[in-house]
C-alpha cells in the first residue's frame, strides 16, 4: 500500500492505501471511520461443495484470519472502529480483540445478535478522540435476529476545543441489516433501517440533544439501488464514499464491497453521514414514501402504466376512487402483506391517511398520482456528493460538523468494480473514511 494517487476522472482523486489513514494521524483536528464485515468463522465455509464444514471448525485458520484484521485495524489507528460478524460466542477470540484494541487505546462495546446466534457487533472508540457520554443496545426482535448499536460521544480532541460554546458531540450507530434471501424480506430491511432512525430520533428528543452529526455504518446488504439506500438519501444522509469520490446516486457500478454466498459482487458497506445543517424530513413521512415506493416498483413489474396501476387499485369499485378495501387487496396482491414480514394493520392505515388527503375515505385519481405513484423519493438532488452548505439553515446556533475528507476501500482493486481472487481476509471490502470536523449551523426537522 503505497502513497501513490489514481485518477479517477476529471477532477478527482482517490488517495490510496495509507495516505488515507496518515491524514487522519498527522492532522489532529481530523477523525476517521472504519467499517468492516469480518465474516465470522461459523458462517465461513471451506469447501463450498459441503456447508456443514466452517472455519470455526479450525482454530489454526479462523485464529491467523482475526490476527491479520486486528493487525490491519491497528495499522490503519482509526478513531472509530465498527465490525459486524464479530464472533461474540467465542471467548477466546473476544478476549484477543479486548487485549489487543484496549492495549491500543480503544474502549470497546460488543453486542450479540439476540436467540444466540453466535455473532454481533463490535464497535471501539478510541480514547484520544472521544468521551462516551453513553452506549445503547438496539435489538430489532425479528426473525433475522438483527440489532444495533448507538454511540453518543463527545469530541475531545484539542484543536476542536477552542469554542467551549460550540457542540462536539456526534452519534455513531453500527449495523448489520437482513440479506434480502427474498423479494418478502425488502419491505422488512426497510422496516429494520426504520427503526434505527426512530430510535435515534427518540433518543435525541429525550436527550433534548440539538441536531449534531450522525454517522450510520455497517453492512447494509443492499447496494446503491435499493429501496433503503433511496430511504436513508431521503432522510438527508449522504454514502460518504460516494462523497469523497464525487460518485452520483446513479453510479453503483463504480465500486464493489462484497461477494455474497451466490458469487455475486455488489456495494453494500456504507458509512452514512448527517450533517446537522441538513434539513430533514419528518421520518414517518420518509417512511410512507419508501413504502409507496416499494408499492410503485411492484406496479411497474407487473408492466402496469399509471392509468393501469389506478385501474387494478379501484378494482370493481362503482365509483372514479380507490377504496381502503381495493388498497388492502392491492397490497395483499403485491405480496406487502399477508407474511410474516409483511405491513401490519397499523402500518397500513398510516399509509391509507398519508394518501387520503383530503380524508374522505377514498383515493381519487389526484390523490393516487400525489401519494403513491409520484411519492417523493430523495429530495431535490440526485447526487450522492450534496455540498456541505447547501442546506444551511439561517440560524444562530452552531455545532459541529463533518465534511468527506478521503474515503478509501480495501483491497483497492474494489474500488474499480473488481473482486480480487487472492483476498482472504472476509467476503467484505474494508471502508475507511476520513473526516474534517467544521463548524455550522443547526437544521430542523421539515414536513
Amino acid at each position: 500500500m503505497g502513497r501513490k494517487n489514481r485518477r479517477i476522472g476529471k477532477g478527482r482523486v482517490s488517495r490510496i492505501g495509507s495516505y488515507a489513514i496518515a491524514s487522519s494521524i498527522t492532522d489532529p483536528a481530523c477523525v476517521s471511520c472504519t467499517t468492516f464485515n469480518i465474516l465470522a468463522p461459523i458462517y465461513k465455509r471451506l469447501n463450498h461443495e459441503d456447508s456443514s464444514h466452517r472455519e470455526s471448525d479450525v482454530k489454526d485458520y479462523w485464529l491467523n484470519r482475526n490476527r491479520r484484521i486486528l493487525d490491519w485495524l491497528l495499522c490503519e489507528r482509526s478513531s472509530i472502529i465498527c465490525l459486524q460478524e464479530f464472533w461474540v460466542g467465542n471467548e477466546e477470540l473476544v478476549s484477543i480483540y479486548d487485549k489487543r484494541l484496549g492495549d491500543a487505546g480503544y474502549i470497546n462495546f460488543k453486542l450479540g445478535r439476540t436467540n444466540n446466534r453466535g455473532d454481533g457487533l463490535l464497535t471501539a472508540v478510541h480514547k484520544d478522540y472521544f468521551r462516551v457520554i453513553s452506549h445503547q443496545d438496539l435489538l430489532f426482535n425479528d426473525f433475522g435476529d438483527r440489532v444495533a448499536q448507538l454511540l453518543h460521544v463527545e469530541l475531545i480532541a484539542p484543536s476542536l476545543c477552542r469554542n467551549s460554546n460550540v457542540r462536539q458531540e456526534i452519534l455513531i450507530v453500527n449495523t448489520h441489516l437482513l440479506f434480502p434471501h427474498n423479494s418478502s424480506l425488502c419491505l422488512e430491511r426497510l422496516r429494520q433501517v426504520y427503526k434505527i432512525l426512530q430510535y435515534v430520533e427518540s433518543y435525541q428528543k429525550e436527550n433534548k440533544l440539538n441536531p449534531l452529526p450522525i454517522l450510520l455504518c455497517g453492512d447494509w446488504n443492499g447496494s446503491k439501488r435499493g429501496h433503503v439506500y433511496k430511504f436513508l438519501r431521503s432522510q438527508g444522509f449522504v454514502s460518504s464514499y460516494d462523497t469523497a469520490h464525487q460518485y452520483s446516486d446513479g453510479d453503483a457500478h463504480k465500486w464493489v464491497s462484497h461477494r455474497n454466498h451466490r458469487g455475486n459482487i455488489c456495494g453494500v458497506d456504507f458509512i452514512w453521514l448527517l450533517n446537522p445543517n441538513r434539513y430533514r424530513k419528518l421520518l414517518k413521512t420518509s417512511w410512507s414514501a419508501a413504502v409507496f415506493g416499494m408499492f410503485k416498483y411492484q406496479l411497474r413489474r407487473a408492466s402496469l402504466t399509471e392509468d393501469d396501476a389506478f385501474a387494478f387499485l379501484k378494482a370493481d369499485t362503482d365509483g372514479d376512487y380507490i377504496s381502503y378495501a381495493g388498497f388492502y387487496e392491492a397490497l395483499r396482491q403485491l405480496n406487502l402483506i399477508g407474511h410474516c414480514n409483511g405491513l401490519s394493520v397499523a402500518e397500513i392505515k398510516d399509509l391509507w391517511e398519508q394518501a387520503d388527503v383530503d380524508g374522505d375515505g377514498v383515493l381519487d385519481y389526484k390523490e393516487f398520482k400525489q401519494g403513491i405513484w409520484n411519492a417523493p423519493w430523495s429530495g431535490k438532488s440526485d447526487r450522492a456528493s450534496d455540498d456541505i452548505w447547501d442546506d444551511v439553515v439561517n440560524g444562530t446556533e452552531e455545532t459541529i460538523g463533518f465534511s468527506v475528507k478521503n474515503a478509501v476501500l480495501f483491497p483497492t482493486e474494489v474500488e474499480k468494480g473488481i473482486w480480487p481472487e487472492d483476498y482472504s481476509l472476509s467476503d467484505h471490502a474494508r471502508l475507511t473514511v476520513v473526516f474534517s470536523p467544521v463548524r455550522m449551523p443547526c437544521s430542523r426537522l421539515t414536513s
